[in-house]
């Protein structure tokens, strides 16, 4: 059957879609040149499908972009391996809400071809049946993709010391083609929403990633009275503390091993589902951090009393630790989420 374009235009505008209008306009020129478009029916639905092709990993497209920076534009965004801040190794360092440089992309600062790849590294991320999702939560928290993010670069895209990262309103994100050894996502990410308003409601509605804490209190929910008196914390901790404890007796909450085998595949669900918005290859590196730590049996989860919206008992703030993981979720007022994650319970991260 021959390519009609101008039938898809008329049947995939670009503000149905949950792209921006620059690749909607690069997807029909593509579909015109021949190579194979993304399928609509996935893109309409803002899911994948089993012909919608995996974006392009961000490593390769960074030592694009790097290659395309002017002299100028290495001195504000690119910085050696090992730079320093006052805060200390700045490629390791996270914030709820920062600039790691302050070119915005969204500036002119920035070539347009530039942006475009900028784009496609920050989504790439992301799994694809994520991307409708995320592009709400930075319209919701910053007026849209691009709008107050900056990016860095640390070494030389291409060799075996690199590492891009892209922060903003409760966004930061990095990779680094397993640069950072031990470190699954290259280091700490955060990622966070205010879906309708700073001071959510208990029911968090609108808000993209709470159907992550409602099954961890689904967990809550099904665990007996002994379990729950472990599991219960009062405070919760400082959410920027998610530094690996020295030893496993100072990690709270109750041990996922003490649970029953129903119990144990919920939390799996819990897992997965936290993980879910991130490229398989991230997926994957979080796993084997925690194989390497002895299996999420090794982790413990807590549930804080403090900060209950609504005073439902629906707990808005939990956090899953283990020896070399913290998966830190801070619900009230509204979603903020640290991740620190590493096969090694000594690796040091600078937060603030």
């Amino acid at each position: 059957m021959q390519f009609n374009p101008l039938a898809l235009s008329q049947s995939l505008t670009p503000d149905s879609l949950p792209v921006t209008r620059r690749h909607f306009v690069k997807t029909v020129g593509a579909a015109i040149a021949g190579t194979p478009i993304l399928n609509t029916a996935g893109l309409l639905a803002g899911q994948p499908s089993e012909k919608t092709p995996q974006p392009t990993a961000p490593e390769p497209l960074t030592r694009k972009l790097y290659e395309s920076l002017t002299p100028k534009q290495k001195s504000k965004v690119c910085f050696g391996w090992d730079h320093k801040d006052k805060h200390g190794l700045l490629r390791q360092h996270v914030r709820a809400n920062w600039n790691i440089t302050e070119p915005i992309v969204n500036s002119d600062f920035f070539t347009k071809d530039q942006k475009d790849i900028i784009e496609a590294i920050f989504f790439g991320h992301f799994d694809p049946s994520w991307h409708k999702k995320i592009r709400k939560q930075l319209l919701d928290d910053q007026g849209g993709y691009g709008e107050d993010q900056s990016i860095a670069i640390f070494g030389t895209p291409g060799t075996d010391q690199f590492q891009f990262v892209m922060t903003g309103r409760h966004t930061t994100v990095r990779s680094d083609g397993d640069s950072a050894e031990h470190l699954a996502f290259g280091g700490p990410i955060f990622y966070g929403h205010a879906a309708d308003e700073f001071n959510e409601k208990a029911n968090h509605p609108g808000n993209v990633f709470w159907e992550q804490a409602l099954k961890a209190n689904h967990v809550y929910k099904i665990l007996d009275g002994k379990q729950r008196k472990a599991a219960l914390i009062p405070q919760a901790p400082s959410e920027t503390k998610v530094h690996f404890k020295k030893t496993a007796n100072q990690i709270t909450g109750l041990q996922v091993a003490d649970m029953t085998r129903d119990q144990k595949q919920e939390m799996q669900k819990v897992l997965s589902s936290l993980i879910e918005p991130f490229r398989t290859s991230d997926q994957k590196e979080v796993r084997k951090c925690i194989k390497a730590q002895g299996g999420l049996d090794q982790c413990k989860i807590s549930f804080y009393q403090s900060g209950d919206i609504g005073k439902d008992q629906v707990w808005d703030n939990w956090r899953l630790e283990g020896p070399a993981f913290v998966w830190h979720y801070r619900g009230a007022p509204h979603v903020h989420v640290w991740v620190n994650i590493s096969d090694d319970p000594h690796t040091q991260i600078v937060t603030s």
